[in-house]
């Protein structure tokens, strides 16, 4: 059971991530997107005050779970964690958190452009 709560917790980052990175791309979903950017801001600078910058509940959730199964040593993001899993080197966690943060910067004001921005240009050009 624990194993399929990891690899749950696993697809869910995944798809999260691809959501986060992705989701602007397209005009159905950008409100949905720009929740999402919303969502995960919050969970790192708010609920980072309490829990550590980057805080993410889930990323907690399922190291709890890793922890059960066995696994030691886990990094505080789980980016790095399948970035190192995935080509079997050891990122530098500092690296890793500013490509994070800088992707997910970009992912974030392409959401405020086209949800904010974009409509009012369209708007007024017509």
């Amino acid at each position: 059971m624990l194993r399929l709560l990891d690899l749950f917790f696993t697809g869910l980052h995944l798809v999260i991530i691809c959501f986060n990175l992705f989701g602007w791309l397209w005009p159905r979903y950008r409100k949905w997107h720009f929740l999402l950017v919303l969502a995960t801001a919050a969970s790192w600078l708010l609920l980072g005050l309490w829990f550590g910058l980057g805080y993410c509940p889930i990323t907690d959730w399922q190291w709890q779970v890793k922890t059960k199964l066995g696994e030691r040593n886990l990094p505080n993001s789980f980016i790095k964690y399948y970035a190192d899993w995935l080509t079997g080197l050891d990122f530098n966690p500092a690296l890793v958190d500013t490509w994070t943060a800088i992707l997910f910067g970009v992912a974030a004001l392409l959401s405020v452009y086209f949800n904010f921005i974009q409509p009012k240009i369209e708007k007024g050009s017509t």
